[in-house]
């Protein structure tokens, strides 16, 4: 069969580097791709968001499944195009990826399913937004209704800081259309954890947990990033409570969903905050994380094509998802000064080196090769080294021992990824 993967990061190269370990598959390809993709996919150069290209693409080239890794094209209705034309792809319509697409639509449906969440309110009015952070209290989130590449989310700890996220979002227009309405919730505490889970629309299948870190240095310090690493499985999440965010989060809004006449088949993420062993959900995405998908893919033993097109066949039900034992970790590699203005092409080295260790495998984010043949970077997020191993610690070292191989001016990475799960092992020690 062939495949077509909507996408070029770190994300999209480890979809298709497990799918490339699949017999049936004799062709892949990317859309737009990436010189770093083109390991194991064959580039179309075909933008993301060109919706209509990419269906008439998937349509002469035969494609038989068509995987999208992005928010920005499922939320743009790329699924429901794809199937008006007669097309299998992977993903939900344009009206379940609202999950990801709109901050309210989310908090509504949570409502609506009884699943615990934050207390919150939606605002288009900077004073209102002002003075509903002060009923709250500090600390608070404000964030930015629509997709802002993970970067919407504003931990205000006191008055003047929420003051400036509201005024910037409603009022300096910091994410465009996308902060043009905002959400001011409460701020939860406790441990955060994601999981994954496939729906067909009416089943769902529980894929194994995994942590992302956020924040930009060690000890979780400094601003929100698309992520910096993560690891699977997260160990605050053991089979019981595994069990109840299906029963109690994924289950409900799937079932929520359905009775909306949203017909929900693809990958539901949920950003979770675990405190006292009970989950609370943060955010809902409506694609595979990125850098969680990374670990999981590392670790997934199942032929994920199958579970596709499950997924999309509405014979969930009937599988089971296999995964390998052990761990798996994934440190991002970024430019000097993500997440902000960062730079772009330093000459990147000790790629081979780093790929050639054991167990380890260097997924591309953002990166190109110059007139030279050298490797450079193009992008904020540059490379996800990832690492499998037979415990959470010994997939670390593996991982930061592949990060010491590799070198460019400005390269930055946190140091601690995963320091939950190692400091859990430890303790239990």
């Amino acid at each position: 069969m062939k495949v077509l993967i909507v996408g070029s990061g770190g994300r999209e190269h480890a979809l298709a580097w497990k799918i490339a370990q699949d017999p049936k598959v004799e062709a892949i390809y990317a859309a737009p791709g990436s010189d770093g993709l083109a390991q194991v996919a064959r580039s179309t150069g075909l933008a993301a968001d060109d919706l209509d290209a990419l269906a008439a693409f998937a349509s002469s080239q035969s494609i038989d499944l068509t995987v999208v890794g992005p928010e920005a094209p499922l939320a743009a209705g790329i699924v429901d195009l794809f199937k008006s034309r007669g097309l299998r792809i992977f993903g939900p319509g344009k009206a379940g990826a609202q999950l990801e697409a709109s901050k309210a639509f989310t908090k509504g449906v949570l409502i609506e399913a009884g699943v615990p969440t934050a207390a919150y309110a939606e605002f288009s009015s900077a004073p209102e937004a002002r003075a509903f952070a002060r009923e709250l209290g500090f600390p608070c989130v404000v964030k930015a209704d629509g997709l802002a590449a993970g970067k919407g989310v504003v931990i205000c700890a006191n008055a003047a800081e929420a003051d400036e996220a509201v005024d910037s979002m409603l009022e300096g227009g910091r994410f465009g259309q996308a902060g043009a309405r905002i959400v001011v919730e409460e701020f939860l505490e406790g441990e955060e954890a994601s999981f994954m889970a496939l729906s067909d629309g009416s089943s769902v299948l529980g894929l194994a947990s995994s942590q992302d870190h956020k924040a930009a240095f060690d000890g979780d310090s400094g601003p929100n990033t698309g992520g910096m690493g993560a690891y699977s499985p997260a160990p605050v999440i053991d089979e019981a409570l595994h069990q109840e965010i299906l029963e109690t989060v994924i289950e409900p809004t799937v079932a929520t969903l359905a009775a909306r006449g949203i017909d929900y088949r693809g990958v539901l993420y949920a950003g979770l905050m675990i405190k006292d062993g009970r989950p609370q959900v943060l955010e809902y995405n409506v694609r595979f994380g990125d850098p969680e998908c990374q670990p999981l893919m590392m670790r997934l033993e199942s032929s994920l094509v199958d579970l596709m097109e499950a997924c999309i066949d509405g014979t969930l039900a009937s599988s089971e998802v296999r995964w390998k034992p052990g761990a798996a970790v994934c440190v991002v590699m970024a430019s000097a000064g993500y997440p902000g203005s960062y730079r772009k092409g330093d000459v990147i080295s000790g790629l081979e080196a780093a790929a050639s260790q054991p167990a380890v495998e260097v997924f591309h984010a953002g990166t190109a090769r110059d007139e030279q043949g050298r490797w450079i970077s193009t992008g904020g997020r540059v490379l996800g080294v990832s690492a499998s191993g037979p415990d959470v610690s010994k997939a670390v070292d593996r991982a930061y021992e592949a990060v010491s191989k590799i070198r460019w001016d400005g390269v930055h990475y946190r140091r601690d990824i995963a320091h939950r799960a190692v400091g859990r092992i430890a303790a239990g020690a």
